[in-house]
């Protein structure tokens, strides 16, 4: 950090958000936008215990209904993570019986499998294995390694979404479960990623940069968003928002129950995540993912500030398997070492540098927004009758 940068350093005094968030801002204590938003979005958002009971209860009895006549009610992705594996848990202790799929997109590390593994033998329940087409797939990372933009994990995001609805459409099945929630994921700056159903960006990056046609790959765009969700009316439901969700109490039980094996970080099932997160992400674009994962932590009083601050003086992972994991990624995308390093070294570049159809996509959701409240009055005229 440059003495210029390093005078206009500021940390929040409640979360460990900083200035590396470049649309931080501070209200006169020193508190941060982030810990103002996390407040409003848990208070807007999340119900109070007593009518999240009830709401979990009836969304739990639509989805025994729905699938009634199925051999499941729901699919749930499956990464191996402690979010989704506690969702699996959640939802056969639920009564439900869910559909798992698990993406494998070539990045699993073999804790991963073998967590996976002992998941799906302890709740008796079914796998599907969407393996993804690698030629293709490859290809598509290696085009966003050379476009240098900031979002690496778009590809491997948006396909795992396109497989879970194109797998639910193929079991006629109405609900996806998915292991995203507020409590520990409501930070996270906009500044930090890139939206992940953005098709027009990712075809025009590999437009650009490719070598290989997209055919195989399980897209999810605004076209397949409209299909999947109002033709076919498969809805994405937040189990996790509806109870006490907290994550260290998640990872004892998971140990417990099923020998559950900790990851040292959100998202760490997957090499490549690993290595986007804990190496590329800080060295290139000076973002380090953890402060958001561990403020959501201290907003939801999981976690003290002053461990988070400590945690963060830490590597973000061994940096013995960093270096492992730079040469293991090269080679399996197909860089020599100097060319990924060259790659690594090129200027960044902003995704709207490239097409996109964000215009469309808010339009619809803006639209779909609008519409929800006249659904809703014309559900209960219903009812009366």
């Amino acid at each position: 950090m440059d003495s210029s940068r390093a005078q206009d350093y500021r940390i929040c005094t409640r979360t460990v958000m900083d200035t590396t968030d470049r649309e931080i801002t501070f209200d006169e204590e020193g508190v941060s936008n982030h810990w103002h938003e996390y407040q409003a979005t848990t208070r807007t958002q999340l119900l109070p215990p007593d009518q999240a009971k009830v709401e979990l209860e009836r969304i739990v009895g639509k989805m025994r209904l729905w699938g009634r006549k199925s051999r499941y009610d729901c699919v749930l992705g499956l990464s191996g993570g402690v979010d989704s594996s506690y969702l699996a848990h959640l939802a056969v202790e639920l009564g439900l019986r869910p559909l798992l799929v698990h993406f494998d997109n070539g990045w699993n590390t073999e804790l991963a499998v073998s967590n996976i593994e002992r998941l799906v033998k302890g709740l008796n329940l079914d796998l599907y294995t969407f393996v993804m087409d690698w030629p293709e797939f490859r290809d598509l990372q290696r085009s966003y390694f050379k476009a240098s933009v900031l979002d690496l994990d778009v590809p491997a995001d948006h396909m795992i979404f396109g497989a879970l609805y194109k797998i639910a459409r193929a079991h006629g099945l109405k609900v996806i479960l998915s292991g995203g929630n507020v409590v520990t994921e409501a930070i996270l700056p906009r500044t930090w990623y890139y939206p992940k159903f953005d098709i027009a960006n990712l075809r025009d990056i590999q437009r650009q940069f490719g070598t290989v046609p997209l055919r195989k790959l399980p897209a999810m765009g605004l076209t397949q968003m409209i299909y999947y969700g109002a033709v076919r009316g498969i809805i994405q439901v937040k189990l996790l928002d509806l109870v006490t969700y907290d994550k260290e109490a998640a990872k004892a039980l998971l140990t417990e129950k099923y020998g559950w094996r900790d990851y040292g970080g959100k998202h760490y099932e997957s090499i490549f995540t690993r290595f986007y997160q804990g190496y590329i992400l800080p060295r290139k674009f000076n973002i380090d993912k953890r402060k958001a994962h561990l403020s959501n932590l201290i907003c939801s009083g999981q976690k003290s500030r002053s461990e988070a601050l400590e945690e963060l003086l830490q590597p973000t992972y061994d940096l013995h398997l960093q270096a492992e994991d730079k040469v293991y990624v090269a080679k399996k995308l197909g860089f020599s070492d100097d060319e990924f390093e060259a790659l690594l070294s090129l200027p960044n570049r902003e995704h709207r540098e490239f097409a996109t159809d964000a215009r469309w996509r808010e339009r619809y959701f803006r639209f779909m927004r609008s519409v929800q409240p006249l659904t809703s009055r014309i559900n209960r005229f219903r009812k009366r009758m």
